[in-house]
């Protein structure tokens, strides 16, 4: 397909000096446990590094009126079949049980694996286990029956082809030809249970090249002057917060066939973009450790430059609020978009690769890019939510808030309503991961917001990755899902009752007639 052509103007044209003058009129936190904010920027342009970010404390503010109901839990399930909470019960009760979360992933990684009739044994049980629990299925068929059965739920589903990382450019191929046929089952479906369309940047371009690619963005980012010949335009990748350990000595640039390859991986997000956009179906770009992540908001960035257009953001990429560097970046990012008159869509999430991060820091004697504490990551998601509802409000951009915890999700409900933002706006969205968090999913659903979930599909053995990292880097958010355990315990106990009651009701009425019929036989 014919790639639309750079603007040579476009690189040249710089952010405001205002760009983050007034920390209050861009952001005002949901709640009193918002912690500092950017306060003003110098100007920057796309090659150029930002000047350092003046921060201070944010003032508190009283809590938001509640308005998601999460206690009625015979409301809140009323879309779900018996079957389905009894098996959701025992699934998530497992998934909290970390010895049992150990045992399974030394299992997965054992020798067991490499022994044929003990791996399909295995692999048949995580099938009607786990996979059923968190996964959409293994076709696309089954993926587009889970989509009509959440939709029935008044729910929406975000359609994830589970390919992950690839070392060939067949493979991208082969990959690329998946989230196409993703994309043209989303069309034949009716407009509104497909939310998104969601692809990894790692199924197709090789993760070697990717790996090159964000050396070369680190090393530029540190020194300006050093020369790119292949890149172009993109929204800021970097603030002076980034971690950058991960290039220490400067990287040889690519070689021939390494600028061929990265053609080609930019072609195929460019032909799938085209296909999202003649579709009309919004494509979702996952996020990467800090190793890959800067080639991969490359990819989102000078894609999205191309492709949204019209205040419609048909491409969106991931801001991960676990990281030390992400509210500068999603600050940055948006309002470079909103100078260039580009529109961009963000998916917010808090992290998933924790673990792996903080040891690779480790090893190289660096401090985690992680926040330190869980409470400064949730200031972060709160804050990062905050700016992009208000910018919604005022006309600008779209987020998916993807989240489970509750505090946050009440708080961007409430901080919505209060912004005045309708019901239904196509521009904000909710998201919990398939079989996770399903109370504050339909709690969201109840109080009139667009919610979806996370609905990954292809093969057991496609889908391994998907499922292991779940497991490895969510155990503190897989032990915590107390509220859906407890909620649908409670519901269970619900129907249990009525059914004896009911039953009671049915054959009392027997026994009555038996009775009175014998005594006036007597």
């Amino acid at each position: 397909m014919p790639c639309p052509s750079r603007d040579p103007s476009m690189a040249k044209r710089l952010l405001s000096p205002k760009l983050l003058n007034n920390l209050r009129s861009l952001t005002r936190p949901l709640n009193s446990t918002s912690s500092a904010s950017i306060s003003a920027v110098s100007p920057i342009n796309f090659d150029e590094k930002p000047e350092p970010v003046a921060l201070e404390k944010q003032p508190t503010i009283n809590q938001p009126t509640k308005i998601l109901d999460l206690d009625n839990h015979q409301k809140l399930f009323a879309s779900v079949s018996t079957f389905e909470l009894l098996r959701s019960s025992a699934n998530l009760g497992l998934a909290a049980n970390e010895l049992f979360v150990d045992f399974s992933m030394w299992v997965m990684n054992s020798w067991l694996m490499e022994t044929s009739l003990i791996r399909d044994v295995i692999l048949k049980t995580v099938k009607h286990t786990f996979f059923e629990h968190f996964c959409a299925g293994e076709t696309t068929e089954e993926a587009g029956e889970c989509v009509r059965k959440i939709h029935e739920a008044g729910l929406r589903g975000m359609l994830v082809y589970a390919v992950e990382h690839t070392s060939d450019n067949t493979g991208c191929d082969r990959n690329l030809e998946g989230f196409l046929r993703s994309v043209q089952f989303a069309k034949s479906l009716p407009p509104s249970p497909v939310s998104c369309v969601v692809a990894k940047i790692t199924a197709i371009c090789p993760i070697r090249l990717l790996r090159r690619v964000s050396d070369l963005l680190r090393w530029q980012y540190k020194y300006p002057s050093f020369n790119l010949p292949w890149k172009l335009n993109t929204f800021p990748i970097f603030s002076d917060s980034s971690a950058l350990y991960h290039t220490l000595e400067k990287p040889e640039p690519l070689t021939q066939q390494e600028e061929f390859d990265l053609q080609l991986a930019h072609q195929r997000l460019l032909k799938l973009c085209q296909k999202c956009v003649e579709d009309n179906v919004p494509l979702t770009i996952d996020a990467e450790d800090t190793s890959l992540q800067p080639a991969i908001d490359y990819f989102t960035y000078s894609s999205a430059i191309m492709y949204n257009r019209d205040d419609n953001p048909i491409l969106y990429g991931t801001i991960q609020a676990y990281l030390k560097d992400a509210k500068e970046r999603l600050f940055m990012a948006a309002k470079t978009a909103e100078n260039l008159g580009i529109p961009m869509g963000f998916k917010l999430v808090r992290g998933a690769y924790m673990s792996s991060e903080r040891k690779s820091s480790s090893s190289l004697g660096y401090d985690s890019p992680i926040h330190n504490s869980i409470q400064e990551t949730h200031a972060c998601y709160n804050d990062c939510a905050s700016f992009m509802l208000e910018r919604i409000a005022d006309g600008y951009g779209a987020v998916v808030l993807a989240t489970h915890n509750l505090e946050s999700g009440q708080l961007a409900a409430s901080k919505a309503r209060d912004l005045g933002i309708q019901k239904g706006n196509p521009k904000l969205e909710f998201a919990q991961l398939y079989g996770m968090s399903d109370a504050l999913s339909f709690g969201l659903r109840n109080a009139g917001f667009q919610v979806s979930k996370y609905l990954p599909y292809g093969s057991v053995d496609m889908v391994m990755p998907y499922l292991l990292r779940r497991a490895e880097e969510n155990r503190g958010l897989l032990s915590t899902s107390v509220l859906d355990r407890v909620l649908m315990r409670k519901e269970l106990k619900r129907r249990l009752k009525n059914l004896q009651f009911a039953k009671s009701e049915m054959t009392a009425p027997s026994s009555m007639k038996i009775e009175i019929g014998t005594q006036w036989k007597l």
